[in-house]
């Protein structure tokens, strides 16, 4: 259980112990800030510790906000701080301070968070209310001020994302924050809806396995049922504060599973009906992972890069005021919401072919928009990139031994080259692969793997270096799905699809990480799976030297040997104690 330590006199007809209690605080009193002091050294060190001024006057969600947030260290209201277990020495100190300065009660919390020598969040508290009037009239002011907002909607509103898709604002919030709401009350977690959302997701996708008219029709209901609860867990995390890092990495890498295995299930019911649209299903799956890379890469290249604005930015902050075009831009972009509905539509009402046909058009659409406005923006703005976003885009790019080799060999590439250097082994590599001589991959892929070296044999702080990671992403992943459609054998490409699924699994994962300021994965697991130069390299090998119904096995061990190496050490270090605490938001729904 949280203490709270409630200083001052208490005043009549107050709400505040109750509203403590009801958030799960032991509410303790203190006179002044000594006692405070010696009530907080008396608290067990693993318990989160608020202080409230015993004058507070406010809204309850107000104090949820600025007192349950488990994200972060301190953080703090009007009249309320709270501390946990990482930032109660920097809240000790404080205290003591104000203790030996004979500090009143009045300073024993405002003036105890100016005097906090630690970041202290203070959560937006928007039309909600909290003060610490000083008289009966100040006092009455604010409590009538606090009956003219219903602190309920103003919950409810706050647990939508504010910037989500048309398809999801109008189609699916207006009723999934009730239902969060509902979840809530029920005492269901995040987690537990998450977990559904997942399960829901792979009931649809056996339901396209059928291949039946009827199966489609259900599995494209239940996929909309999916992204409902897809919506609800987030929605419900915000309306309750169950933030958590474990919620955070399964909200992150079931929404990927959900839908990777819904297109395996498109795939596997199109072949029951004589179709083979597997190459459609992994072109797809890789389409929508190297989008999300260019995402992740640009954001992480620009996440705290100087003088950062550009006229192409201006240009579309300008294009945002106009109430329209901000729908029209992004539903461009097909996020999620707009993305599944597509799907679960074409799925009920089409064939599996005609469904990725046009969702590979869209998805390319997008990612050229989207593409596009970001090469625009990384040329015109002038921005001097840090030691820490170079940093990131290196592990996003995944080199491993062969190209760490190369990258130590030659002395340093200047600044600018990596992405010609990239190119050109990506672009050596293509022509091989389509070149139709059973040994020309190989050698295509050991120019790639030099070149991969060298592209990194500097920091990555171009304008476009960002653009490195995306190429690698688009050559791994091109290499397994030409050979296995080259090898002309059944079965080669579902055992590619599972593959490209291991791989990309592990990209995400490496994204997750570096979001939560937790680096890379370890060494040894990148030495392990290779590397991606090193698993193109090994796959153009395997091509060569192995028959066809051969090369689909190798394809099979390689993708169950990476998925349980990646999986055994995502698991154990998401559930570990050192999984960075983030609550991440992930694509716009």
């Amino acid at each position: 259980m949280s203490t709270a330590i409630v200083t001052g006199q208490p005043v009549p007809g107050s709400s505040l112990e109750s509203d403590l209690r009801a958030l799960g605080f032991e509410v303790l009193p203190a006179a002044d800030a000594a006692e405070a002091g010696n009530l907080l050294a008396g608290v067990p060190a693993d318990r989160r510790v608020a202080l409230v001024d015993a004058r507070f006057v406010g809204h309850l969600h107000a104090l949820r906000l600025g007192l349950t947030d488990p994200r972060f260290p301190l953080a703090a209201i009007p009249g309320a701080v709270t501390a946990q277990p990482a930032g109660r020495q920097a809240l000790g100190r404080a205290l003591a301070r104000e203790a030996a300065a004979g500090g009143g009660t009045d300073l024993a919390v405002d003036g105890l968070v100016t005097a906090l020598d630690a970041d202290v969040h203070r959560p937006e508290l928007g039309s909600l209310v909290a003060a610490v009037p000083d008289d009966p009239q100040g006092r009455n002011e604010v409590r009538q001020a606090v009956a003219a907002v219903d602190d309920e909607a103003v919950r409810l509103k706050s647990a939508v994302k504010s910037r989500d898709g048309f398809f999801t604002t109008f189609f699916i919030s207006p009723y999934s924050r009730y239902l969060a709401r509902w979840c809530a009350r029920r005492g269901l977690t995040p987690n537990q809806v998450t977990t559904a959302s997942l399960l829901t997701a792979l009931v649809a996708a056996a339901c396209a396995a059928t291949g039946t008219r009827i199966g489609f029709v259900a599995a494209g209901a239940l996929l909309i049922c999916s992204f409902v609860l897809d919506c609800t867990d987030g929605q419900l995390a915000r309306y309750s504060l169950q933030y958590s890092t474990l919620g955070a990495w399964l909200d992150a890498t079931f929404d990927r599973a959900k839908e990777y295995a819904y297109y395996a299930g498109l795939a596997l019911g199109a072949a029951r009906g004589g179709d083979d649209v597997w190459a459609l299903a992994l072109g797809a799956m890789i389409l929508q992972t190297c989008r999300h890379v260019v995402d992740f890469s640009f954001n992480e290249a620009n996440h705290d890069a100087t003088a950062n604005t550009s006229p192409t930015a201006a240009l579309s902050d300008k294009l945002d005021s106009v109430g329209w075009t901000v729908w029209v831009r992004r539903m461009i972009v097909l996020p999620i919401g707009e993305r599944w509905a597509l799907i679960a539509v074409l799925t009920a009402a089409t064939t599996p072919r005609i469904t990725f046909y046009v969702l590979l058009a869209g998805c390319a659409c997008a990612a050229t928009y989207t593409t596009a406005g970001r090469v625009l923006r990384s040329l015109t703005r002038k921005a001097k990139r840090t030691d820490r976003a170079a940093g990131a885009l290196a592990d996003l790019a995944d080199n491993g031994p062969l190209a760490g080799f190369w990258s130590r060999t030659g002395g340093r590439t200047p600044i600018g080259h990596p992405l010609l250097l990239a190119l050109c082994g990506v672009a050596v590599l293509t022509a091989s692969l389509l070149s139709g001589a059973t040994w020309a991959p190989v050698v295509g892929a050991l120019v790639y793997v030099v070149a991969s070296g060298r592209a990194l044999a500097g920091p990555l702080k171009g304008a476009l270096d960002w653009l490195v990671p995306p190429l690698f992403r688009a050559a791994e992943y091109g290499t397994v799905l030409v050979l296995a459609g080259k090898s002309g054998v059944n079965g080669a490409l579902p055992a590619a699809f599972g593959l490209v699924a291991a791989v990309a699994y592990h990209h995400y994962d490496t994204v997750y990480r570096i979001r939560g300021n937790a680096g890379a994965p370890p060494v040894w697991l990148v030495r392990a799976i290779g590397g991606q130069e090193g698993r193109v390299l090994l796959v153009t090998v395997l091509a060569a030297v192995l028959t066809a119904a051969q090369f689909k096995v190798a394809l099979t061990v390689l993708a169950v040997v990476v998925a349980g190496l990646v999986l055994v050490e995502s698991i154990r270090f998401w559930v570990s104690a050192g999984a960075p605490a983030v609550h991440d938001e992930g694509e716009p729904a």
